[in-house]
Formats: C-alpha cells, sequence, structure tokens
C-alpha cells in the first residue's frame, strides 16, 4: 500500500529536501508539510495521513506536545520522532507523548522509508542509540517496578519480531527464517533490523546475548 506522509519541521529547507528524497520512493507519498505543531494538527485533521514524521524542538507548540494532542485526535495516525537530538529527556518525553518511532536527522534513506513503512503496519522503529538509551533505562528499574510486564521494554517486539528473533538466536540466516514463517527475504531483513534496534543492538550475536537477559527467550 502507498503510505501517505505528513513532514513537520520548523526548517523550510529540510522539509523540501526530506520531500524530495521521499518522491523517489515507491510506496510513500508526502501529502503534506506543517512549520509548528500547531500547524500539523491542523494539516493532519485535514489531510488524514497514515504517519506524521515530527521534529521536535518547533515554535508555537513543540513536537512533543502535538504528538501528545495527536493522540488523543486521531489515534490512528502513527508519529515517528525525526530529530537531531537524542538527550534522554526528549526521547521518553516522545515515547510517553505516543511516538511509535524516534529517528535521527542523519538516518538513512533506506532505513527512513523502512521506518515509515513499519508505523504504518503499527511497528515500532528505533534508532539503535536510541533503543540502548531505553534498555539501560529498564535495566535501572528495581524488580518491583515491573512484575508483570510481558516484555521489559519500553517499545515492544511484535509478536512476527518475537518469532524471528527465535529463529535468529538459533543461528538461522534471512533466507530461513524466510522460508520457516513464509514471508518474503526482504521483509525478514526489515523485522531483522528492527528487533536489533529496540534491543540496542549492534550486531545479530548482540541481540540474541541481550534477548536471553532480557527473559525474551
Amino acid at each position: 500500500m502507498t503510505v501517505r506522509v505528513l513532514l513537520v519541521d520548523d526548517q523550510a529547507l529540510f522539509r523540501e529536501a526530506l520531500a524530495t528524497l521521499l518522491a523517489v520512493h515507491e510506496g510513500v507519498e508526502v501529502v503534506g508539510e506543517a512549520g509548528d505543531g500547531d500547524e500539523a494538527l491542523r494539516r493532519a485533521a485535514e489531510l488524514a495521513p497514515d504517519v506524521v514524521l515530527m521534529d521536535l524542538r518547533m515554535p508555537v507548540l513543540d513536537g512533543i506536545g502535538a504528538t501528545r494532542r495527536l493522540r488523543v485526535e486521531q489515534p490512528g495516525v502513527r508519529v515517528i520522532a525525526l530529530t537531531t537530538f537524542d538527550d534522554d529527556e526528549d526521547v521518553f518525553a516522545a515515547l510517553r507523548a505516543g511516538a511509535v518511532g524516534y529517528l535521527l536527522k542523519d538516518v538513512s534513506s533506506a532505513r527512513l522509508v523502512e521506518a515509515v513503512h513499519a508505523a504504518a503496519r503499527g511497528e515500532s522503529v528505533l534508532q539503535p542509540s536510541v533503543a540502548a538509551k531505553v534498555v539501560a533505562r529498564f535495566a535501572q528499574l528495581p524488580d518491583t517496578a515491573q512484575p508483570e510486564r510481558p516484555q521489559p521494554l519500553v517499545v515492544p517486539l511484535s509478536d512476527r519480531e518475537l518469532s524471528v528473533l527465535r529463529l535468529l538466536a538459533d543461528g538461522r540466516s534471512n533466507r530461513e527464517i524466510a522460508a520457516e514463517l513464509f514471508l518474503a527475504e526482504g521483509t525478514v531483513k526489515n523485522h531483522v533490523t528492527n528487533v536489533l534496534a529496540k534491543l540496542g543492538a549492534r550486531d545479530r550475536t548482540q541481540a540474541a546475548l541481550r534477548a536471553r537477559a532480557l527473559g525474551l527467550l
């Protein structure tokens, strides 16, 4: 399907560059732009996008406030924070506000497009450095703070990602995982990328080790 995207950033030049970049990818349509959070809310109501790429530090209404209101006013719209900053305050504020993803502006175009499609499917996407912060924050919590959590992650793995993770931990290749789960190899590659990001892992081996330490396997 074609994912309808709204771009929200107070820098017009960045919005134009991002729109041009996304335009060359099939399956993604930029339906509008906004220069601040308040305008983003109006444009989202008019255009009904599937995904909003949201800057965080903007005038009038910042990205955190806009994301929080979008979650209430248009719960079907998925927000990915796309920003220059990855300090803890911004990361956790964005996730608490309802963002399903957090990426930095130096992300590759291929990764950004993958993230847009993943968000439209209801999945979550995190920059590896951001995912590492999330895992570290949970590691600092006392055991009594998370007795009934099904997964010890702020952004949990989907059922499909858990299936991929289990096979990945068994040493299966993307091709073998695809055959086992009846998926396209490219789809498996996307799931593996998301799994690594959410676990804050550099590679498949580290992902398996962290998953076992977190009780996911």
